[in-house]
């Protein structure tokens, strides 16, 4: 057999095995994270459910200072839409949707994603009374891939790449509220 032959079966073989692979693999991620702010929750609350305000504390957000933004709506409430566009691949484009508010508790919003990749994933961010002058705060994410492309998530600790940028965002989010 010609080693043309070896290597093309090779790679068939390797695709086949992937595309087999990613049948059993995992098609979703969910990551949330926590932080206690010393403030009270009402004034938490009133400050995280502004899309806007992340541009001061959100690591993506900050990826690219002078991205487009486009806003659509009336911010802090259901129906707003935040859309940004750079050329820098880290920040790409897309736009968040606030598509949910438990006034006080909740925000929910969807974020689409269209460059580098085209991605929908559901987020919120949660408030919750730890004392008169505390706030829990927590931050989760959740997305799909389709199959074949959820064969990715084997390869990428998710958990670890955004939980990561999470925790500094948050971090930051407690010093700009407790100032």
């Amino acid at each position: 057999m010609s080693i043309l032959i070896i290597i093309v079966i090779a790679i068939v073989g390797l695709i086949a095995l992937l595309l087999i692979a990613a049948l059993f693999t995992k098609k979703g991620y969910e990551i949330e994270r926590e932080i206690i702010i010393n403030k009270p929750k009402a004034e938490v609350f009133n400050y995280v459910k502004h899309i806007c305000n992340q541009d001061k504390y959100s690591k993506w957000n900050k990826t690219d200072l002078g991205m487009k933004k486009d806003y659509k709506g009336t911010d802090g409430t259901v129906g707003f839409v935040y859309a940004w566009d750079s050329q820098n691949k880290q920040a790409g484009a897309g736009e968040q949707e606030i598509k949910k508010i438990a006034d006080g508790e909740r925000m929910e919003s969807e974020i689409r994603f269209i460059r580098p990749f085209s991605a929908v994933a559901a987020s919120f961010i949660a408030t919750q009374n730890v004392s008169e002058q505390q706030t829990k705060v927590k931050w989760g994410i959740q997305s799909t891939m389709k199959y074949p492309m959820n064969i990715i998530l084997s390869f990428m600790n998710m958990d670890k790449m955004l939980g990561k940028d999470m925790e500094v965002s948050l971090g930051d989010l407690k010093v700009i509220l407790e100032k």
